[in-house]
């Protein structure tokens, strides 16, 4: 296994029996979200370990090429020029999934939850993985390529449950493109549960709230 990517931690008070992987966006790192986990308010018997790696460093195009923490470069117009990148970001979280199997988690109890670039990288490596995962929090993101996804999703897969949030007012990824997403996906068989917010490019406290109560659920 490679060496893994950078990351915090988050430990329950007792020995975790579940981990939640968790994505950052475009130009952020492990701790943008790392203050949400307390704002969860889960109970103090959920064993959740949290991971929250650092996306590598690297020339992001729509950005006039400067360097800054990105799971894949991002070229207008061009985005399947994005899938080495997409494909060598899903490695790195398919490495971490790895260290948990080790660590005792069952993949049945490893969730896997993603902002933005975040969010794509999360379902990416979800609906590829060929062990059963407990479900996908994909947050103001898009489904990446869904021909693509058609022909290389697995059958351990098939069904996982899947948490869309989206703003209506996101000025990044314009909410019909999420909308998309989630109809696709549908059409491939996944149980989307999805809920959009007058919010822009971001996180409220209402959709803190309805993470908590599908982690609950699912792990």
């Amino acid at each position: 296994m490679r060496e893994l990517l950078e990351h915090i931690e988050i430990e329950p008070a007792i020995p975790a029996t579940a981990t939640v992987i968790w994505l950052h966006g475009l130009g952020a790192d492990g701790h943008d979200f790392e203050p949400i986990v307390p704002e969860l308010h889960l109970p103090k018997d959920a064993a959740i370990r949290f991971i929250f790696p650092h996306a590598p460093i690297r020339s992001v195009s729509i950005n006039n090429g400067d360097e800054m923490r990105a799971w894949y470069d991002f070229v207008p117009h061009a985005e399947s020029g994005a899938i080495d990148d997409i494909n060598e970001s899903a490695g790195q979280i398919s490495d971490f999934i790895a260290r948990e199997l080790a660590r005792g988690i069952p993949s049945e109890n490893i969730v896997l939850a993603g902002f933005s670039q975040g969010g794509v990288i999360a379902l990416h490596t979800a609906l590829r993985y060929d062990m059963r995962l407990a479900g996908v929090v994909a947050l103001s993101t898009y489904l990446h390529d869904y021909k693509r996804t058609e022909q290389e999703r697995t059958d351990a897969n098939l069904g996982i449950p899947i948490l869309m949030i989206h703003g209506t007012q996101d000025p990044m990824i314009p909410i019909m493109q999420a909308a998309t997403s989630r109809e696709n996906l549908k059409r491939l068989g996944y149980e989307v549960r999805w809920s959009d917010y007058p919010m822009g490019h971001q996180v409220c406290l209402e959709e803190v709230e309805e993470i908590a109560h599908f982690l609950q659920e699912v792990l």
